[in-house]
This record gives C-alpha cells, sequence and structure tokens, in this order.
C-alpha cells in the first residue's frame, strides 16, 4: 500500500493519546496527509465495543479475558476495513493509538491467554497488516497508573492489579525485543515535550 501505518503503543498512563494527536499535527505542518484514529474505537461499531471493554463498572461481573480479546478484535476488524486500509490506500500515513500489539499484552502476557491463538484471532481481524512502525512508549506501571484520577481510570487500571500490568509492560518490551526493525522503545517517564522529540525523530525516517 501507498500509505504508512504507525502505532504507538504502551502501558497505562504512558501518554499514547497525547503523543499520538502531537504527531499527527506534526506531520500535518509538513504537509502529510494524515489520519488519526485509536484502539478500539474509530468507528461507529468500535466506540460502541469501547464502551463496553473499557468501563470501569460492569455490574459486578468480570470479562473473560478470551472475550475481551475477541471484543478488542471484533473492533479492531471494523477500524481495518474501515478506516485504515482505506486510508493507507489513498496514500495517507494512518496514526493509531494502540492496535493488535495491546491485545497481545494485555490478554497475552497480562492475562495468559495463549499468544498463538490471539495472533491467530489478530490475522482474522486485520487480514495480515502489520504497522509499518510501533512507536513503544515505555513507563513502569507504578508511573503510569499514578498519572490518572481515581474517577477517571478505565477498568484495566481500575480492577487490575500491579502485576498484571507489570506483566503487561514486559510484554509490550518482549514484543519490541523480537522485532527491532519495526520498533522503537522511547522512554515515557520524561515530560510529554522531551518524549514527543523521541517520538518525531522514530518517524523522520519515514516521513
Amino acid at each position: 500500500m501507498p500509505g504508512l501505518f504507525i502505532t504507538l503503543e504502551g502501558p497505562e498512563g504512558a501518554g499514547k493519546t497525547l503523543q499520538a494527536e502531537r504527531l499527527a499535527d506534526a506531520l500535518k505542518a509538513d504537509g502529510h496527509p494524515v489520519r488519526l484514529t485509536r484502539e478500539p474505537g474509530g468507528t461507529r461499531l468500535g466506540e460502541q465495543i469501547r464502551s463496553i471493554v473499557l468501563a470501569a463498572t460492569q455490574g459486578g461481573g468480570a470479562i473473560e479475558p478470551v472475550a475481551d480479546a475477541l471484543l478488542f478484535n471484533a473492533a479492531r476488524a471494523q477500524l481495518v476495513a474501515e478506516v485504515i486500509r482505506p486510508a493507507l490506500a489513498a496514500g495517507e500515513i494512518v496514526i493509531c493509538a494502540r492496535f493488535a500489539d495491546s491485545t497481545l499484552a494485555y490478554q497475552g502476557y497480562g492475562a495468559g491467554v495463549p499468544l498463538e491463538e490471539l495472533k491467530a484471532v489478530e490475522e482474522a481481524a486485520t487480514g495480515g497488516l502489520v504497522p509499518d512502525l510501533t512507536i513503544l512508549l515505555d513507563v513502569p506501571p507504578e508511573i503510569g497508573l499514578a498519572r490518572k484520577a481515581d474517577a477517571s481510570r478505565n477498568r484495566f487500571e481500575a480492577a487490575f492489579d500491579l502485576e498484571f500490568h507489570r506483566r503487561v509492560r514486559d510484554g509490550f518490551l518482549d514484543l519490541a525485543r523480537q522485532q527491532p526493525e519495526r520498533w522503537r522503545v522511547i522512554d515515557a517517564t520524561r515530560d510529554a515535550d522531551a518524549v514527543f522529540d523521541d517520538v518525531r525523530g522514530a518517524t523522520t525516517e519515514l516521513a
């Protein structure tokens, strides 16, 4: 495809939304056509699924990790078909806050669903679409979680213990080690401007 697909990943509180927005603005200012989106979300169906999987309260019942993975991939399939592939075909730079690697990190490394099972579902949802560049905003969970006020925490921030979030972070770092040609790891414990300098720097070789 003539376009470029960039994803931002990381644990809770890493600043993915802010950095994705800043990157989109910078690339637009440089004259590039940019499509900014997020996971889960980005489509009507995706936003409806987002309201389910991220809701802080679930009526007292937990969502099974496999059900979580299937819901995230349902939103992903719609986003790929409706937004990402058409934008890439039109030559746009697509920037997405979270993508399939988040499901591997959270439901795989974090919750224990076998990675091969998750990858099979991912393949069906994405049709094999892989980002050209994935930026990992790395932050220890103790720091990331502390950035969120209790009232604004989503289900993963509020209902999962610190050990879960440590496994998620370790999972992201393991995925980055496995594919160093695609991933760029950035220290997200610093102030937002310093982080963005590295985010923009990671994209200069591509756009």
